[in-house]
């Protein structure tokens, strides 16, 4: 993609000369002086980590230090010192900057819809994490969500939440909103962890609003995006082989987040997937542990276990334990928006 610099005096482009000219009018007791507003892209792919350095020069060519804010079109792109990046839904932002002495100036920045899909696995790029906090933040606050329904009495559980790939959905969308204190009155959670949120973007914000799980196979295409390919839902076969990929049939080289898959063929749905959680965020203690909800045993609901690694390798039933010579265990498995992550 060419890159282009957009240049915006007081009085120039004709998309924004009126709404300049309105701030002119009421600025005099702020400055008279005229700004040059830079942005160097003006325009970025919807991929939510591109960026354009922002720059505000007085007319003789000084280089002024400015405060910027976005006025429109916050879902779109964010602002990082005077860096604006793009979020990953397209849309037009408009920006302004104020100097000292100064007339405040707007000037307007374009992302455009980007669908790339580098490992052909169906995730879209623009889901995918890209930076190591983003990727540490998911896990930490994917593992405290699913942690925290174990402590909960069974009628205060979600009512969505009835086996393990539901266990699984459930924390995997939480742990991509914004988590604010609305969000924790609705939840009900105990407190917040001290993590930051995901910051590439929020659910239901994406391209593909709340329907963030491939259940076709094959690469992104664009038409997936109104297609059916992507749905709210899907059981643990699924969420296994279109939405995840595979780590190891060691479970020693599974990190926080990670899940592990079982088959029991004798089962009426016999693919099984665990949490593993390492170490508790709600409690003191030295153990990893995993979590999972049962699902339906006979006639009652079934319920949330969270046993230690070392348990589970003990479990009564050797189908159960997640060791290599167990031909049930499936292997440690991987979200696939965390791609890439040791």
């Amino acid at each position: 993609m060419p890159r282009r610099r957009a240049r915006l005096l007081v009085a120039v482009p004709l998309g924004v000369a009126a709404t300049l000219a309105v701030n002119l009018a009421g600025c005099s007791s702020e400055g008279s002086g005229t700004l040059l507003f830079e942005a160097s892209p003006e325009r970025l792919p919807a991929d939510g980590f591109s960026h354009s350095i922002l720059r505000v020069r007085s007319q003789s060519g000084e280089e002024l230090k400015a405060s910027f804010r976005v006025l429109e079109g916050a879902r779109s792109v964010r602002l990082a010192g005077s860096s604006v990046y793009a979020r990953i839904l397209p849309g037009t932002a408009l920006l302004e900057a104020r100097a000292p002495g100064y007339c405040p100036v707007r000037l307007r920045i374009e992302t455009l819809p980007f669908f790339g899909d580098r490992a052909g696995d169906g995730t879209p790029d623009f889901l995918c994490l890209d930076s190591l906090d983003d990727r540490n933040a998911f896990r930490r606050w994917f593992c405290f969500i699913a942690e925290a329904q174990y402590f909960r009495e069974p009628s205060g559980l979600p009512g969505e939440v009835d086996d393990c790939a539901a266990l699984a959905r459930f924390a995997y969308r939480e742990a991509l909103r914004q988590h604010d204190g609305e969000w924790a009155d609705r939840l009900d959670v105990p407190f917040l962890p001290s993590a930051p949120d995901v910051g590439k973007y929020h659910l239901p914000h994406t391209p593909l609003g709340p329907r963030v799980f491939r259940i076709l196979p094959g690469p992104f295409e664009s038409g997936d995006l109104n297609g059916p390919a992507y749905a709210e839902f899907a059981d643990a076969q699924t969420l296994m082989r279109l939405n995840s990929h595979f780590i190891s049939r060691d479970v020693q080289r599974a990190v926080p987040g990670d899940m592990l898959f079982f088959r029991q063929l004798e089962q009426d749905l016999p693919f099984h997937l665990m949490i593993y959680l390492g170490k508790s965020q709600l409690e003191p203690d030295s153990l990893n542990r995993v979590v999972y909800h049962t699902g339906p045993i006979g006639e009652e609901k079934g319920e949330i276990r969270r046993p230690a690694l070392d348990e589970l390798n003990r479990h009564p039933s050797p189908r159960w334990r997640p060791v290599p010579g167990n031909t049930n265990f499936l292997g440690v498995y991987r979200w696939n928006i965390l791609r890439g992550t040791h």
